[in-house]
């Protein structure tokens, strides 16, 4: 929805100048007949664009703000107010402005207001209007709101990846690279780097333990995710096959030939679960994971597995549940997860049909960020968290596919 209305200029300038966040000596970057020398934007819930004749203003109000251009004093002025997008129709209408874009993804990339050069942390430096590039003054080099980010030397512009992030941010069942490739109209290779370079941007940091050392509950099962040997092609059989031969029978852990195995932690407060792929499912791998993960003390329920046993008793309050006799004795299951495994494995068996283990990782990044974030959380806030983490994440395509200095395991 669009909101028109002509007000004074002086109305504008005043909480420009007056705002006790913005450093002064920037306030002399936006004073009339001055070019200016850098943009500032807020982390709120709407934009407010001023459209006059050779001004453009900066503002912010408890629910709105705007990217400034200050080139002349003018006595009025006409704002449009578009409220932010709730649904992908709106989400499409409202990046289609590339300036709208590019303001709202400079909001996400430097939040504090302050532009700084990602390859210096120089803070001198002349914004390009044509090019929406910056000059740095330290390293004497050009830099755009793209570098350093997951949008980093992409030549694709910022409203296809507000739409594409949408999507995949929203969408339940996730969304495929060939419809990405169909509705954008680029091709389908890269679509499907674009949707792990979004998956890059998922990641939830892991470096508070789930539980609590007062009891936290935290339940904690195994998957395994993969075609049904059944349904292989007689090739790929007899690769896995020759695979598992090459391994001592006390290696064979699992049944599951060609499955990737996956261990799932659930968090009963705050709603969150963490998976991870890992090369086995013997004793010292899920109990090291659930070492690095559980905080000492917690209550933590499994099944009757061989790797969950009297091991885990020493650090937490450990309960099993017999699945061949019952499923829930009172407050210990595992059926959170086990709600986890279903939603994942018909995301992946519906939606992407086929992957391969290497990326298994950042598809279960995807699934878990959409899971941990379905509650109370609104599409535009869904597609903003994603936004606010797209900074200090790089993913090239070497790296993706295993060839770079790193691998997504």
């Amino acid at each position: 929805m669009i909101r028109a209305a002509k007000v004074p200029a002086a109305t504008l300038l005043q909480p420009l100048m007056s705002h006790p966040r913005r450093p002064p000596r920037l306030f002399s970057t936006l004073l009339p007949h001055q070019k200016p020398k850098i943009s500032y934007k807020y982390m709120i819930s709407d934009i407010l664009e001023i459209k006059s004749p050779g001004i453009n203003i900066l503002q912010k109000t408890p629910t709105a703000t705007a990217i400034t251009y200050l080139t002349q004093a003018m006595k009025k002025g006409t704002f449009f107010y578009m409220e932010h997008p709730k649904t992908l129709q709106d989400a499409i209408v409202y990046f289609s402005d590339k300036d709208r874009a590019f303001a709202y993804a400079l909001n996400y990339r430097w939040p504090n207001g302050l532009v700084v050069c990602p390859r210096c942390g120089s803070e001198r430096h002349s914004f390009m209007k044509t090019r929406r590039v910056w000059e740095c003054y330290g390293c004497k080099r050009q830099f755009s709101l793209k570098v350093g980010t997951i949008f980093e030397d992409s030549p694709i512009s910022l409203d296809k990846w507000m739409m594409v992030a949408w999507m995949l941010t929203n969408c339940k069942n996730g969304v495929s690279s060939y419809e990405i490739h169909r509705s954008i109209g680029v091709t389908q290779k890269t679509a499907w780097f674009m949707l792990h370079r979004i998956r890059e941007a998922m990641k939830s940091d892991k470096s508070v333990k789930l539980g609590s050392n007062d009891g936290g509950e935290v339940e904690s099962d195994e998957a395994y995710i993969g075609g049904k040997v059944k349904n292989m092609h007689y090739d790929r059989k007899m690769r896995i096959q020759k695979e598992l031969s090459k391994l001592p029978a006390w290696k064979q852990t699992t049944r599951y030939g060609g499955k990737a195995p996956v261990i799932g932690m659930f968090d009963r407060n705050s709603r969150e679960v963490r998976a991870k792929v890992v090369p086995n499912t013997r004793r010292e791998t899920l109990q090291r994971e659930i070492l690095a993960n559980i905080e000492h003390g917690s209550k933590v329920y499994t099944d009757e597995a061989t790797a969950y046993d009297n091991a885990l008793k020493s650090n937490y309050i450990h309960e099993t549940v017999n699945h061949c006799d019952e499923y829930v004795r009172g407050q210990v299951h595992t059926n959170c997860l086990e709600n986890f495994w279903s939603l994942t494995k018909r995301n992946l068996a519906g939606t992407y049909v086929a992957v391969e283990p290497f990326h298994l990782d950042r598809y279960l990044d995807e699934q878990m960020f959409r899971f941990n974030n379905r509650l109370g959380v609104t599409d535009h806030q869904r597609f903003n968290k994603v936004m606010s983490q797209v900074a200090g994440r790089r993913l090239t395509y070497a790296d993706l596919i295993g060839t770079g200095s790193a691998t997504s395991h």
